[in-house]
């Protein structure tokens, strides 16, 4: 029998790929930005697909982390 529920992996490639419908609707460089935080929700979905059963909890998890990664990870700092 097959797999009736989608996996998180597949539930964030959906949501990307709203994401980047929705994105070609915009003008300039807010379609360019939205682009790109799409593909950065999408970075992540293999990895996040082990550790949430939310989508966009992944997706979110997902672009931040790219976000950090882009700032060079040391802004907001805080010691373990």
């Amino acid at each position: 029998m097959g797999r009736s529920i989608a996996s998180v992996r597949q539930e964030v490639r959906l949501l990307t790929e709203r994401w980047e419908r929705t994105a070609r609707t915009l003008a300039g460089q807010d379609r360019e930005h939205a682009l790109r935080v799409a593909r950065m929700a999408r970075a992540h979905a293999s990895e996040c697909f082990y550790a949430f059963d939310d989508p966009l909890e992944a997706a979110v998890f997902s672009v931040l982390l790219e976000m950090a990664k882009g700032r060079g990870g040391r802004e907001g700092h805080v010691d373990p």
